[in-house]
């Protein structure tokens, strides 16, 4: 009896899927992604300028209007491989024609080969971060596009134009009804 209850019990657990515990099967949960995640870039641009390879990258990639948001800046000496090792100045300002405004949003420090700077934008729109530095008394500048949140279509340039082609159609059609009331006046006499 005993032998035939140990069969069934070997059956059973080798029918039986082995229960996983697991909190998540493949990679990091979602909840736990934040800025500081290794989510993708929204954007990563390499350059050359003097003497350095530039590469940065921003990150979450769709920063959003008051959420934090991180860039990261690597500059590496083209001829000695070795990491820029000074101070990296950051500033932002608004990406447009009439804007003049530029804030500062920190001053960083070398941490492990990369210049860390986090940045809280409040409102959606097109900007351009600054990144500047000073290398064997030569200025380095770099500045690149951050879009935050979903901007706005209708920028100045594009209301101006518009204005002009309204402007230029409501014209034609005052010129068309003059000469049409020229011809009239013509035919009647």
């Amino acid at each position: 009896m005993i032998r035939f209850i140990r069969i069934l019990c070997f059956i059973f657990l080798s029918l039986t899927p082995l229960v996983s515990h697991a909190h998540h099967v493949l990679g990091r949960p979602a909840y736990s992604l934040n800025e500081d995640s290794n989510t993708p870039p929204s954007m990563e641009v390499e350059t050359s300028m003097g003497d350095y390879n530039i590469t940065y990258m921003v990150f979450p990639a769709f920063p959003k209007p008051g959420a934090r948001g991180r860039i990261n800046l690597y500059a590496v000496n083209i001829k000695t491989g070795k990491p820029y090792n000074g101070e990296v100045h950051f500033s932002v300002r608004d990406d447009s024609w009439f804007s003049s405004n530029e804030e500062d949003i920190g001053t960083q420090e070398i941490d492990d080969g990369v210049y860390r700077q986090g940045f809280v934008i409040q409102k959606e729109g097109n900007y351009i971060v600054t990144a500047h530095f000073i290398a064997n008394n030569e200025p380095y500048i770099i500045d690149f596009p951050l879009t935050v949140g979903v901007p706005s279509e209708f920028t100045l340039p594009v209301i101006i134009i518009g204005a002009i082609f309204v402007f230029l159609i409501i014209i034609s059609l005052i010129q068309r009804r003059r000469l049409m009331q020229m011809r009239i006046k013509d035919n009647k006499e």
